[in-house]
């Protein structure tokens, strides 16, 4: 038999916490992060970090365990969230997968071997260089070139996944974007439910920019401040997330805080958009919209009608 999953998913700021709390206690769960920032410690408002006194005593793993000097990947997160899914399966409970970011999601969903790509190669160390150098336009445009479908699907500031479906391509001969196509038709291991979290876009867009409002208030600027003092800045990876990489930018000069924040939440929109496209593309996914929903409490009940539905509990 296989063993059961549960993922909770949807763009940034949907209510995805709240609700997934509310899910683990349902289905006797432990939630594991699926999110490429909360794994950081000190990086707490700009990730909208749940807080343990938020946790209502449901175990959540992959939040607030890496330095932000720690270089989080595709692999690791991998690594770390198998680990935590059997601890969970040893106490018979249920992993309930909750995070944003799809890429995560697909490679625990369908167990996808990344380890030989991870090795460090000369090739990777040059298009590293070629970034610093000429920008991140400049490999963005490479990918245009070999893999236009990939082009699209990544943004040009994750330098990351860009120099991935670059070095992808030159050591295998194969489009990442065909690779992924693939990929998304394997059989899944797990008995499992998909759900994608949505609501109406201007609902969702208002949501974003009140949440960066909030998080200013809450003191975003004093903690890319601190983080700065400790050492770090814009090459790591940590620093490359949404909410730093533009407070960086205000803090060494580069902007007024205005324009910080009104990029900030330019680009938050923009990665919704991304998130969903995403999500889209998945042949999956249980979609469900907020705003046909009266109450938290019914998105619940429904969640749980379609787990039983699907024999994922009784």
């Amino acid at each position: 038999m296989k063993k059961p999953l549960i993922i909770l998913t949807g763009p940034t700021a949907v209510g995805k916490t709240k609700l997934s709390i509310a899910l683990a206690k349902a289905v006797n769960g432990e939630i594991i992060s699926a999110d490429s920032m909360q794994v950081y410690k000190y990086m707490d408002i700009g990730t909208a970090k749940i807080m343990p006194d938020e946790m209502d005593g449901v175990p959540h793993h992959l939040v607030d365990v890496l330095s932000p000097m720690d270089n989080f990947n595709i692999v690791l997160f991998q690594q770390m969230a198998k680990k935590a899914m059997e601890e969970i399966y040893v106490k018979g409970k249920i992993p309930v997968l909750v995070g944003g970011t799809g890429f995560y999601i697909q490679a625990v969903l369908y167990d996808i071997d990344f380890t030989e790509s991870e090795e460090d190669s000369p090739y990777r160390e040059e298009l590293w260089t070629l970034a610093r150098t000429e920008g991140e336009e400049t490999l963005h445009n490479m990918l245009k070139e070999c893999d236009p479908k990939a082009a699209e699907e990544i943004h040009m500031n994750n330098v990351k996944r860009v120099i991935r479906a670059l070095e992808f391509y030159k050591t295998t001969g194969m489009k990442i974007s065909e690779h992924n196509e693939e990929q998304r038709q394997k059989e899944s291991p797990y008995e499992f439910l998909y759900i994608v979290l949505n609501q109406d876009r201007d609902v969702l867009y208002e949501r974003i920019e009140k949440r960066i409002d909030i998080m200013v208030e809450q003191g975003l600027i004093e903690e890319v401040e601190k983080l700065k003092s400790i050492g770090c800045h814009k090459d790591m990876v940590s620093m490359k997330g949404l909410g730093y990489k533009e407070i960086l930018a205000y803090l060494e000069g580069e902007t007024t805080l205005e324009e910080a924040i009104d990029i900030l939440k330019r680009d938050t929109r923009r990665f919704a958009k991304r998130q969903l496209t995403w999500f889209r593309r998945e042949k999956e996914p249980v979609w469900i919209d907020k705003g046909q929903y009266e109450s938290e409490e019914l998105i619940l009940e429904e969640i749980l009608r379609l787990l039983k539905e699907k024999n994922i509990i009784s």
